[in-house]
């Protein structure tokens, strides 16, 4: 019998992963149940019982208020949980083919703990099929116990959103599914206890999969297709602001903007997709496509200041360019999958001196993920190039005088994000 009860009067929730994802679910579990959140990263543990969250996606005051929440990186802590989450990253690697290595070291941890009528729900970003064929048979091999016998699972995707401070987890409608009718209704009635904006119950778990991995597929290609129109514009010397301006009069326009596409999300849950489609034979040609346009913009921006500052005679060689942002998005220290870091190599490949200021990212965290030194203040008239790469509230509240200030008497300021006043920039997307 499945120990998960509507009410939640004895689930006791155990959500694997503090990241992005995992700790606002564990923070609003921890209002209303039992729950343990677990990570193995012991210094993230440790901020976490200080009620510090270094991804500022959670503020202190949560923390106060989520009153049943626990915190630990000791596996032994688990053990009285029936209720498993798990929400560790699923990125991709060199060859961009899923890393799942992260979400098999998880299952296996939790089958060191699993017990007859044990719930584990997977949010992880995976292809239509994962959580069955790769993510169950690590928790059966290791536990001994069979699934949808002994134990069952769900899988309900995250749709956590970095920075954004309007649609927050209890705000957006959450997917769910489960491994058998019944759990399917239970897994719903668990997440509906802290989701305001409801539900939507999908048939089957791989339905809910496929749901997750084209959200984001969707948006690549949307992104993609404005990129490849920007590129289209500037060889007719015709401003794409101002074309999507016009555009966007038409009610039915989806009002999207060229530039830099990484992070976790866009820029790496189209390979899931396309992976397990290659797998079964089909070569996607769309959604490739997309993938190969929106990576070498990083390529073109730089090629595009560059023949900039040629015409404006700046040498190259050994100029000093400064990159504003160096996170994946605005107001955000998020730096995985940055193409900020494209730019940076981009420009360092022709010699020139890179800065980058980013007040939202943590130096050495910069430091040791990409080797970027981080810049810890601006000194106005001192660069030859300036690149708006991460449209921070900071940068905005400077104003688009203060920017310009920090070039040399002749030098380029490109705006990446279009969120500068055009009679300020040099160029633009």
């Amino acid at each position: 019998m499945i120990t998960l009860a509507n009410d939640l009067s004895n689930a006791k929730i155990a959500v694997i992963g503090l990241g992005y994802v995992g700790l606002p679910l564990a923070v609003e579990f921890g209002r209303k149940t039992p729950t343990i959140g677990f990570d193995i990263d012991e210094k993230r543990i440790a901020e976490l019982r200080r009620q510090h969250d270094a991804t500022r996606e959670v503020e202190p005051e949560a923390f106060k208020e989520s009153t049943q929440l626990a915190f630990s990186s000791n596996l032994a802590d688990l053990a009285d949980a029936n209720v498993y989450i798990v929400t560790v990253p699923t990125p991709i690697d060199q060859y961009k083919r899923p890393d799942m290595r992260a979400l098999e070291a998880a299952s296996k941890s939790i089958a060191g703990t699993i017990r007859p009528g044990d719930v584990v729900i997977y949010e992880s970003t995976v292809y239509p099929g994962a959580t069955e064929e790769v993510c169950i048979p690590v928790i059966e091999r290791e536990s001994g116990l069979e699934h949808n016998v002994d134990f069952f699972s769900g899988y309900s995707p995250e749709r956590i959103n970095p920075g954004d401070k309007q649609h927050r987890l209890p705000s957006i409608v959450k997917v769910t599914s489960g491994s058998t009718p019944e759990v399917a209704d239970r897994v719903d009635n668990l997440y509906r206890s802290i989701i305001t904006a409801g539900t939507h119950k999908a048939s089957s778990i791989r339905v809910a999969e496929a749901a997750k991995v084209i959200e984001n597929t969707q948006r690549d290609l949307n992104i993609a297709l404005i990129n490849e129109l920007a590129l289209i514009f500037e060889r007719l010397d015709i401003d794409t602001e101002e074309v999507l301006a016009a555009a966007g009069t038409k009610w039915n326009f989806l009002p999207f903007k060229p530039g830099l596409v990484g992070g976790h999300c866009i820029g790496v849950d189209p390979y899931y997709l396309t992976f397990k489609a290659q797998e079964i034979g089909y070569h996607p040609e769309v959604i490739l496509a997309g993938r190969r346009i929106n990576d070498t913009m990083a390529e073109h921006v730089v090629d595009r200041v560059l023949k900039l500052m040629t015409q404006q005679k700046i040498h190259v060689v050994d100029s000093k360019v400064l990159i504003l942002g160096l996170a994946f998005k605005e107001n955000c220290p998020d730096i995985r999958n940055t193409k900020v870091v494209d730019l940076v190599r981009e420009f360092e490949r022709y010699n020139a001196n890179v800065d980058v200021y980013d007040p939202w990212v943590d130096p050495a965290e910069a430091c040791d993920e990409y080797g970027i030194k981080t810049i810890d203040g601006l000194k106005q008239g001192s660069y030859d190039a300036i690149v708006l790469a991460v449209a921070h509230e900071d940068f905005m509240a400077l104003g688009a005088e203060a920017i310009v200030s920090l070039g040399k008497a002749k030098h380029v300021l490109f705006d990446v994000k279009h969120a500068l006043p055009s009679e300020y920039v040099t160029a633009r997307l």
